[in-house]
């Protein structure tokens, strides 16, 4: 049997680094990366002024199983807000705005969808 050259666990990191240049070439901090809890991990943390935004990056290698954002649903978009008010209380910080957003990465295309959750 021959061995597959997918890696998931290396394209979804390279989709995070994509995110995470993409908020920096629009003079965001990035804050934490894979920062975990009890509740799960986060993607991303960044910040830009007040704003404290926490993504969830989702990467495909092609649209054949739909757009990435899909697999966000309403558990996932739960958690999601879980896990930001986890990191909320673990941080210093108190930021004048929270956002979730979801970060879709197909074939190094970047697609922030701001307030998603």
């Amino acid at each position: 049997m021959g061995e597959s050259s997918y890696d998931p666990h290396r394209l979804g990191r390279h989709g995070e680094d994509l995110v995470a240049r993409w908020y920096v070439e629009r003079d965001y901090v990035v804050l934490a990366r894979n920062w975990r809890c009890d509740l799960g991990e986060i993607d991303l943390v960044v910040a830009r002024g007040g704003a404290l935004v926490v993504c969830e990056v989702k990467t495909r290698s092609s649209m054949r199983f739909g757009h990435p954002a899909e697999a966000v649903g309403p558990d996932k978009q739960r958690r999601l807000r879980r896990l930001t008010a986890c990191w909320l209380e673990a941080s210093s910080m108190r930021p004048a705005e929270v956002r979730i957003d979801v970060a879709a990465v197909v074939n190094n295309r970047v697609e922030v969808i701001e307030n998603a959750c």
